[in-house]
């Protein structure tokens, strides 16, 4: 019975310090195993684990994708137009190991104030390169993998690895978007101002052309409606002549009517001619008195 006391406890004692010696490592997490500060175990795989009870102390960290999202920064690109800047960083803590020896106790905490430190350096760099119109363009990939591999190269230090770093906003300064917005219209306006100008000198050389076809048609339809005509005159003279050279009387009688078409005008024409004038012979009576005067 006394002796039952004792062992009781002994094992109860030995109980709680097999299981003060073991630690389950979550598939989410990796777990350092440090002994007076130092790192004396790396545990990744999921599983059971063991430590030496009461002398190491068990740190986890997490084995997730982390995102990062700083406050905007403002910078002048390579124009010297201002810009803000929002971006955000997607990490992993790839080496716990130089993980502890470069933030030690700060932990999570202490990385990301030093992770801000190395995006803000990074955006500033590689933006700062180059244009704002390049900034605000739609094909910025290449600029957002620039600053992730700049940062990531620096963050191997403190055992993280970048996985992407991507611009969620880029705006401008509100002093500088009314000065912004009146150049854009400025500009708009002189391109508008080209264009229309463009335009009525396309439509004067329109306008000289089609007045100078209009003139050389004309001119044309006129240079071949007189040669029609003289054709045609020349071809009423000739079967005039031809008529006329068949019988004189009647080129005479015809002669006689085109005067008396020509003379005798209007609806009270009076000629005083002396009645044995040729000009009445067709218009005598057969007693050989004129018919009109």
């Amino acid at each position: 019975m006394k002796r039952s006391i004792f062992i009781l406890p002994v094992l109860a004692v030995l109980l709680l310090i097999g299981l003060s010696s073991m630690f389950i490592v979550d598939e989410r997490e990796k777990k350092l195993v440090l002994r007076f500060g130092r790192v004396v175990a790396v545990h990744e795989d999921p599983g059971l684990a063991f430590k030496f009870p009461l002398l190491d102390e068990v740190v986890p960290y997490s084995d997730l994708i982390l995102s990062r999202d700083p406050a905007p920064i403002r910078l002048i690109p390579q124009d010297n137009r201002p810009l803000i800047v929002d971006a955000f960083a997607r990490y992993r803590i790839e080496d716990v190991t130089k993980f502890r020896q470069a933030v030690g106790s700060g932990g999570q905490a202490s990385a990301e104030r030093s992770l801000d430190t190395i995006l803000d350096d990074s955006i500033r760099e590689v933006l700062g390169s180059v244009t704002s119109n390049d900034i605000l363009s739609v094909d910025r990939v290449t600029l957002m993998n620039r600053i992730r591999d700049r940062t990531n190269t620096r963050a191997e230090n403190l055992g993280l690895t970048i996985i992407d770093v991507r611009l969620k906003r880029t705006d401008l300064p509100d002093e500088n978007q009314k000065a912004t917005f009146a150049r854009m219209i400025a500009e708009r306006d002189e391109e508008a101002a080209d264009l229309r100008a463009r335009g009525r000198e396309a439509q004067q050389r329109i306008q000289a052309s089609a007045d100078r076809t209009a003139v050389e048609l004309s001119s044309e339809a006129r240079r071949m409606a007189l040669v029609t005509r003289g054709e045609a005159d020349a071809e009423r003279n000739r079967i005039f002549a031809e008529a006329f050279g068949a019988d004189p009387e009647f080129f005479e009688f015809y002669r006689s009517m085109t005067a008396y078409q020509t003379a005798l005008q209007g609806g009270n024409t009076t000629m005083v001619l002396s009645p044995d004038n040729a000009f009445f012979n067709y218009l005598k009576s057969d007693t050989g008195n004129a018919v009109a005067e």
